[in-house]
């Protein structure tokens, strides 16, 4: 699929990375449409432990962080 914008957006695509396909879509789900300034700080605050990757979609056996309270409506997240 083509952007309707080409000159605003971009594409990724990796492949035999050393990463969780779990983890990896709630991280790309979590950055969706935010700004680029803000996706990087919140990608700084991730590895910081300042933000969590709320997870969404594939959280059948992940526990609770205590920074899940503070977003609202959501139980489970971690920090990738």
């Amino acid at each position: 699929m083509e952007p309707d914008n080409a000159t605003k957006s971009s594409k990724a695509r990796g492949s035999n990375l050393r990463v969780h396909f779990k983890t990896t879509r709630e991280t790309a789900q979590a950055i969706k449409k935010m700004p680029l300034r803000r996706a990087q700080r919140y990608l700084k605050n991730v590895i910081s432990n300042k933000e969590l990757v709320t997870l969404r979609r594939l959280n059948g056996t992940v526990c609770m962080k205590s920074h899940v309270k503070a977003l609202s409506g959501l139980t489970q997240g971690r920090w990738p």
